[in-house]
């Protein structure tokens, strides 16, 4: 049994909001925590990310699929069309609206939560030729492999698989693995760690838009078929 509309939008919501909070809150703490080591900050942020994570997405999970992405709820409309599947267009185009919100709404809590203005622009550039490539990588990276545990019955381990792909493409990609456009929006409205400016947002979600196509047609050549699971991204609703 699928979960109503509302609930949905409520838990994709508030998981996007906290997947936020918890990036931009951890990204303020290894700030202040270890302000003359990067490296450390940088370790710490993805820990707390990693983890975090993986606890929203079985949280939630079971109530809206724990998408927090509009890559991954367009991926799966995409994936189900044909099979009648998965989300219709205009549900993915509410799941957005409530993911780009909720990623609002996380980062204005994190800088509330570290005594903050409640909004600051974040001046972070970070449209490098580099960081475009990456975010490619990083996100057809992650739609492949949430639909790949989906088409091949292992759904119940996209908590620590995404959780730990997340953390690994902090470190192995130049970006720290955005891979969401709401994530990406919401991280403008914090001038800290985590933050990146208005002007690198456009080109970042280009790169992940590509990401989205490059990973679909990945999984498309290797799990034929999966449009018939996609009622199953990520944990199946019920």
């Amino acid at each position: 049994m699928i979960s109503s509309l509302p609930r949905r939008l409520l838990a994709e919501f508030l998981g996007t909001a906290l997947l936020v909070a918890v990036v931009v809150g951890s990204g303020i703490a290894a700030q202040q925590l270890s302000p003359d080591d990067v490296g450390l900050q940088l370790l710490e942020n993805s820990m707390a990310t990693v983890f975090g994570l993986a606890a929203l997405i079985l949280m939630f999970g079971p109530v809206s699929g724990a998408h927090f992405n509009p890559v991954v709820s367009l991926a799966d409309w995409f994936l189900g069309r044909k099979a009648g599947k998965g989300l219709s267009l205009a549900e993915v185009g509410a799941y957005a609206v409530v993911q780009i919100a909720g990623g609002i709404g996380g980062a204005v809590l994190a800088n509330l939560m570290f005594d903050l203005d409640a909004v600051t622009i974040s001046t972070k550039d970070r449209a490098t030729s580099g960081h475009l490539l990456a975010e490619i990588v990083a996100t057809a990276g992650l739609v492949a492999l949430i639909f790949a545990l989906v088409r091949s019955n292992r759904g119940a381990l996209a908590a620590p698989a995404v959780g730990g792909y997340i953390g690994a493409a902090y470190w192995f990609t130049s970006s720290t693995s955005f891979a969401n456009p709401a994530v990406t929006i919401g991280r403008i409205f914090s001038d800290t760690f985590a933050g990146i400016a208005p002007s690198s947002v456009a080109p970042f979600i280009l790169a992940q838009l590509v990401g989205l196509v490059l990973g679909v047609l990945l999984i498309l050549a290797l799990y034929p078929g999966v449009g018939d699971k996609a009622d199953d991204v990520v944990v199946r609703p019920g």
